[in-house]
């Protein structure tokens, strides 16, 4: 049985309920007691927020935890602590492990794994196809029942527009959503970074943003045929962006995210050859950028979700072309998403709706509210906290940041997940 916890005198921030105010948070039983003002609770261990924001606990819609069959790069327990400490009280899978989740066993074996630790949540995304490899339906029904929350073949699309538009029907059997990694693999093959100047410059093979915008345009015209969900991975270029934003306002049901990385950089951090600011989809150029930060101002872009794709620091020091695509974002997400805000592109609520109600609402997860009788999965975190980037800090065992160095506001200071208190580093 979890203690009772009293927040006291911090600014609540709950879109979910409309609240923005300095308000007390009283946490018993593993759910949220009450909210309100000047809140007692005999026995009940006090946390003082003054000054800080209480908000639902972040949720993140993608990460690669690596296990099983890559835990030299990350482990379920390493990468779900490495969550808590960014905030995060739950994260969602990604299938691309060895063996791929495409069956209940290994669905069953990451639950289980992460049962035993004292970190962030983890729910398990199943893959589409068997294998990975686009030709033939995973188990989706075994996989629900075993508790997969989405489905996606991350890290490849689904090429085979006829195994997609029935992946979406019988998913929609379940209440499951597809996951789409929006790419035309033939027209990016061998591709490193962004197809454009820049690359043209460096004499780096290009990988096109055509290449997402038609896998796009593609999947939500099947999504519209059908009226079934999706939600596309990773979004970032202005193409995709602008489509999104127009199936939107025809109703379609498309949802879509957007990684940190791809509002922070831009296509010339490779100048440097620096296989860390490799990832996939590339960075883009600086008008990719705007039209994402522009898609999450508008509402366009749902919610942020990291990408953390953790690799051994060998990996990444191989030649540009032989490194790994991806790099690690649970414990920078907060501070690299906080610049939006203090450019004054939205404000907090805005921020905790896409990193915490958003997400909730589009994977039906618990949590993303701090409603009474709602799991108790809190963060607080310091708006004004000022930090410099050392990746071998890290709580996750990949150390492979574009950021190291980066002077950041805005830190996670204590992580409540189910009520129990798993991050609290000043002992707040």
């Amino acid at each position: 049985m979890s203690e009772a916890i009293l927040i006291q005198n911090g600014r609540v921030i709950d879109p979910s309920r409309g609240i923005d105010a300095v308000q007390d948070v009283l946490v018993k039983d593993g759910v949220i007691a009450a909210v309100g003002k000047n809140l007692a609770a005999n026995g009940a261990k006090t946390v003082d927020a003054k000054g800080l924001v209480v908000s639902p606990g972040f949720i993140d819609l993608h990460v690669h935890l690596r296990e099983p069959g890559f835990e030299y790069k990350e482990t379920i327990a390493t990468g779900s602590m490495a969550a808590a400490a960014g905030g995060f009280t739950a994260v969602c899978c990604m299938a691309n492990t060895k063996p791929v989740n495409d069956n209940a066993s290994v669905t069953r074996f990451i639950l289980e794994k992460a049962a035993a630790v004292n970190g962030a949540r983890v729910h398990p995304i199943g893959a589409i196809t068997k294998g990975l490899k686009g030709e033939e339906l995973a188990e989706i029904g075994e996989m629900k029942k075993a508790g997969v929350v989405a489905l996606s073949d991350d890290g490849r699309c689904v090429m085979d527009a006829r195994v997609l538009r029935h992946a979406m029907d019988y998913a929609a059997m379940f209440g499951l959503t597809i996951v789409e990694h929006c790419e035309d693999e033939h027209l990016v093959k061998g591709g490193i970074m962004n197809e454009g100047e820049t690359s043209a410059r460096l004499g780096i093979k290009g990988m096109p943003a055509i290449a997402e915008d038609v896998i796009a345009r593609r999947d939500i015209d099947i999504a519209a045929y059908l009226k079934r969900p999706v939600h596309i991975a990773h979004i970032s270029t202005l193409g995709a962006v602008e489509s999104v934003r127009a199936a939107k306002a025809l109703g379609t049901a498309v949802t879509c995210e957007a990684a940190p990385h791809h509002f922070s950089l831009t296509e010339k951090s490779l100048e440097t050859f620096d296989a860390n600011c490799k990832m996939n989809p590339p960075l883009r150029t600086a008008d990719d950028v705007a039209a994402v930060k522009e898609g999450l101002r508008d509402g366009t872009i749902d919610c942020i979700a990291t990408d953390h794709a953790p690799h051994a620091t060998w990996e990444k020091e191989l030649e540009i072309d032989q490194a790994p695509y991806g790099i690690v974002g649970l414990e920078t997400a907060l501070g690299l998403s906080m610049r939006l805000v203090r450019e004054g592109l939205f404000g907090l609520p805005r921020l905790v709706e896409l990193l915490s109600t958003n997400p909730a609402r589009i994977f039906s997860l618990p949590g993303g509210t701090l409603k009474e009788g709602a799991p108790a999965d809190v963060c607080i975190f310091d708006t004004e906290k000022k930090w410099t980037v050392d990746p071998a800090e890290f709580v996750s065992l990949g150390k492979n940041s574009p950021f190291a160095g980066w002077e950041l506001f805005g830190k996670n200071c204590l992580t409540i997940v189910g009520g129990r208190i798993v991050y609290n580093p000043s002992n707040l």
